[in-house]
């Protein structure tokens, strides 16, 4: 196989990939439940932040704009936020017992 091609073919592969890699409107919508879904788990637990209600916000807007890549991000980011938002709250429902003065 001539150089050329074999840089051909790389260049193709590495194109392909770049394509197989953009977010579609289906992952948009996975990675929103998944944030919505925890974010009503940290409501349930009364300690819901409003930096995770910012981020799914800026998500549905995203994806509203068609940019689904920049709505994935926000999804994801803003479920990490709610996912340490039910870490504190769990936490925080035992340790305050070790602060308690005895």
């Amino acid at each position: 196989m001539s150089m050329h091609r074999i840089v051909l073919t790389a260049l193709f592969l590495l194109a392909g990939t770049a394509v197989a890699l953009a977010a579609s409107e289906a992952d948009y919508k996975a990675a929103y439940a998944a944030a919505d879904a925890a974010n009503k788990e940290a409501g349930a637990l009364r300690n819901q932040w409003t930096t995770t209600a910012s981020m799914l916000a800026a998500s549905k807007k995203a994806a509203d704009a068609g940019d689904f890549d920049k709505a994935v991000d926000a999804a994801r980011e803003a479920e990490e936020l709610a996912k340490a938002s039910i870490y504190q709250a769990k936490s925080e429902k035992e340790l305050w017992k070790d602060m308690e003065i005895r």
